[in-house]
């Protein structure tokens, strides 16, 4: 992918998953055969009084969901780094069968055309760079310095670190959707 600003395809993704994994650290994916087998939980509360959870069987594996009432507030693989550890079971929500319509067009190969309502909590300076992930255009690629640049032109500073901006790509609370596997480092490598 290196020089290139457009986005590998789902295949290519799914074909570098086992040399992704290491590199995202704690990403466990259990086989496809045994994924299709598992019973999927309920939805289930956790940690804030208002953000209920759920999951979403996708090709790469179990995704879990968290929202409040009203806006989608986390996705993650499940065992990923940063992600809640699995809560007690709970209802359903409307945010969920909207996320669940956008994953399942995303994973058809289908640009979305809609984003779940969102609710990104964060410091303001995470908040500042989940809003530029969610402005890569799909099939897009950006780097971190270029990030790190924007962000350093809207608040007038001479610079911006670039780990930094890795840093708060890597705390994304909403992994897919808000599009932290757009960004690549500064020779198109994926990095993390």
């Amino acid at each position: 992918f290196a020089g290139t600003t457009s986005f590998p395809s789902f295949n290519e993704i799914f074909s570098l998953m086992p040399y992704i994994i290491p590199k995202i650290g704690a990403l466990v994916t259990p086989h496809p055969a045994f994924v299709s087998e598992l019973p999927l939980p309920r939805e289930i509360r956790y940690n804030n009084p208002m953000d209920y959870f759920t999951h979403y069987r996708s090709p790469l594996g179990l995704l879990t969901l968290s929202a409040t009432d009203t806006h989608l507030t986390g996705l993650w693989f499940d065992g990923q780094k940063h992600a809640p550890p699995a809560p007690p079971p709970d209802a359903a929500r409307t945010v969920f069968a909207q996320t669940r319509r956008w994953l399942d067009a995303y994973f058809a190969g289908r640009v979305p055309g809609f984003t779940p309502p969102l609710l990104l909590r964060g410091t303001p300076f995470q908040q500042s760079v989940w809003k530029l992930l969610l402005a890569i255009p799909f099939g897009q690629t950006c780097t971190y310095g270029t990030l790190a640049a924007e962000i350093a032109a809207v608040i007038a500073a001479p610079r911006m670190s670039a780990q930094a901006v890795g840093g708060a790509v890597a705390r994304n609370p909403v992994s897919i959707i808000v599009p932290c596997h757009r960004v690549v480092g500064a020779h198109g490598e994926l990095t993390g």
